[in-house]
């Protein structure tokens, strides 16, 4: 039986069911400050089970203004949500370190973005780039919570 609060909070998710949470949406909001402005977007990433999440931007601004919040962005959040119902929903919080990837991530990143993104085809057919425009998250608190899922 839960308790009334249960059924409005939900349950904390073990980091084991976080990570698969993850793994199952591969898409979700992320969000950034430049020069204390934030800016959230939805976008599809890869990620590698455990700490690493990966993020291509495509379609650009006159003002490139993803690539400037994520350039100025040092820690980002990236929120996921699952909501089936009032009383089926799961949340998870990713925050961690931000940057652009190093040309020799670039395999791994595209290959993850593959495996789970929401959009897997925004890297299957580009080529290697020396300056790939894909940063990475690196994980440095995961929460998350669900009601009625098990």
């Amino acid at each position: 039986m839960t308790s009334g609060n249960e059924s409005l909070y939900g349950k904390q998710m073990t980091e084991s069911e976080i990570d698969q949470f993850l793994e199952e949406r591969g898409y979700g909001v992320l969000s950034m400050v430049a020069d204390g402005v934030p800016y959230g977007i939805p976008l599809s990433f890869g990620y590698d089970g455990s700490e690493r999440l990966y993020f291509v931007f495509v379609g650009y601004s006159e003002q490139w203004k993803k690539m400037t919040f994520a350039d100025e962005s040092e820690t980002v959040s990236l929120l996921v949500l699952d909501v089936e119902s009032a009383s089926e929903w799961r949340s998870a919080i990713v925050t961690g370190s931000f940057d652009r990837i190093t040309a020799e991530e670039w395999e791994q990143a595209r290959e993850l973005i593959a495996e789970n993104a929401f959009k897997p085809d925004l890297l299957v057919d580009v080529d290697r780039q020396d300056n790939p425009q894909v940063w990475v998250l690196e994980a440095e608190e995961k929460s998350g919570r669900a009601v009625g899922i098990d």
